[in-house]
């Protein structure tokens, strides 16, 4: 056979598999894309500026963040509304502060939905526009409700959602549990390009089944976990529930450098949880 027509036979061939993988891949997005949501949970955080956000639905983290569940950060977390509040535009502010406040540089929030809203499966979607400067973290993630009799990691964590501020156009997607957690956690980060997370809203999301979670930006499925890809036990099979905050500096990202602006904000316009019905 001439090298010629060999070549342009493996061409072909190459080609007609490209066609099936990528038929394939649209198979697999189609039935994402069509299963049977049911809303089960929300907030859209309307109401007047300055309002605290609804007390049946969050409660508050208060103290520094080395106080039991930190990363060496330096923010204070308080209750605040000029840390959290409605800002009368149909999103809620979770704000960082460069001040004193209780023997701590830095204030913000962090709030959960602990004791109020816990689920096992499920869409968890957010719309939420990022702050951004070196040092600042802001985070929508999820911890097991059996975080307070087995611990942490035990309990698992699945962070939606979370951003070193340094580089306002790169967000990730983490499990953490037994075997796979801190540095050798298991992530994928999702990049922006030509645009920032911090100009415009983006709705970070994860599709949570029995064997898989799915990670998604916008409509962009970018990572999906299974049990086969961890290094450890799989503890994604109770209820969790729902966090946000934004930190400053820890081990993380790094520490707030002069170029770092303050007062920032992450401003988020809704969650919604869903079930898959039967």
């Amino acid at each position: 056979m001439k090298k010629a027509n060999k070549n342009r036979i493996l061409a072909a061939i190459y080609s007609l598999l490209l066609i099936f993988l990528s038929g394939c891949e649209k198979e697999n997005v189609q039935k994402i894309e069509q299963r049977n949501w049911q809303l089960v949970w929300s907030d859209e955080f309307n109401g007047v500026a300055g309002v605290s956000p609804d007390a049946a639905k969050w409660k508050y983290d208060i103290g520094t963040g080395n106080n039991g569940w930190g990363n060496a950060e330096l923010e204070y977390y308080t209750n605040r509304t000029s840390n959290v509040s409605l800002d009368g535009n149909g999103n809620l502010a979770i704000t960082a502060k460069s001040e004193m406040y209780a023997g701590s540089a830095f204030t913000s929030a962090r709030i959960k939905t602990s004791g109020f809203f816990e689920q096992a499966y499920g869409r968890i979607e957010a719309r939420i526009k990022t702050p951004w400067g070196p040092g600042v973290w802001p985070a929508f993630w999820m911890l097991g409700s059996n975080e307070s009799t087995i611990g942490w990691p035990q309990c698992g964590e699945i962070d939606i959602m979370e951003l070193r501020g340094q580089k306002p156009n790169i967000v990730s997607g983490t499990v953490h549990g037994p075997g796979y957690s801190g540095a050798a956690s298991i992530t994928k980060s999702f990049a922006l390009e030509n645009a920032r997370y911090d100009v415009d809203f983006h709705i970070f999301a994860v599709e949570w089944g029995k064997d898989y979670i799915d990670f998604f930006v916008d409509s962009t499925l970018y990572q999906r976990i299974t049990p086969d890809k961890l290094t450890g036990a799989w503890v994604f099979d109770h209820p969790f529930y729902l966090i946000l905050n934004v930190s400053v500096g820890g081990n993380y990202l790094g520490f707030p450098t002069s170029q770092t602006p303050f007062p920032q904000s992450m401003l988020v316009d809704y969650i919604k949880v869903y079930k898959e019905a039967e």
